[in-house]
């Protein structure tokens, strides 16, 4: 089972992460900075969001994967503007979760990067994603998280029943 953390009251949140759909799609004009119907029109990616099972279209965050030469690349990942910052966040351990979703598809491929998750950073956030996730830095910014991290951060985020 899937659980964020509600910021404002401490608790866990259950969660699920579904294929985004024409209800669910982010707009840019909600606040947010991809433009997800773009991203989601290409043949050979598919996009998810995370929401909680009780709101049929309140999107916490959302992630596009791509499947090319045999290697799973997260295209995008963003989460909703009022769950991003430290200080005014509704939930936490969103972008781990949907990370952590990538991760376990990433074993779904056959092949040499079976079990591999790899994607384009912002300069800005290379740090966050090496110390927070530990991913690793392959060429410019382009980065991989690999199949023993990958291992880890499912069982932390997809398979979490406390806080730590």
């Amino acid at each position: 089972m899937i659980y964020i953390l509600d910021k404002i009251n401490g608790e866990l949140v259950k969660a699920e992460i579904v294929p985004m759909d024409k209800r669910t799609i982010p707009l840019k004009k909600d606040g947010w900075n991809f433009n997800w119907r773009s991203l989601s029109k290409d043949e050979f990616t598919q996009s998810y969001i995370l929401k909680t099972p009780d709101s049929s279209t309140q999107v916490e965050g959302a992630i596009c994967l791509k499947v090319e030469y045999e290697m799973l690349i997260m295209d995008a990942l963003e989460l909703a503007p009022h769950n991003i910052g430290q200080k005014n966040k509704r939930y936490d351990y969103v972008a781990g979760c949907l990370i952590a979703f990538g991760c376990r598809e990433s074993f779904k491929i056959e092949g040499d990067y079976k079990g591999f998750l790899t994607f384009v950073s912002k300069t800005n956030l290379i740090k966050w994603y090496k110390e927070k996730y530990g991913a690793e830095l392959a060429l410019g910014q382009r980065m991989y998280v690999d199949w023993e991290n990958g291992e880890k951060l499912i069982e932390k985020y997809l398979n979490r029943t406390k806080i730590d």
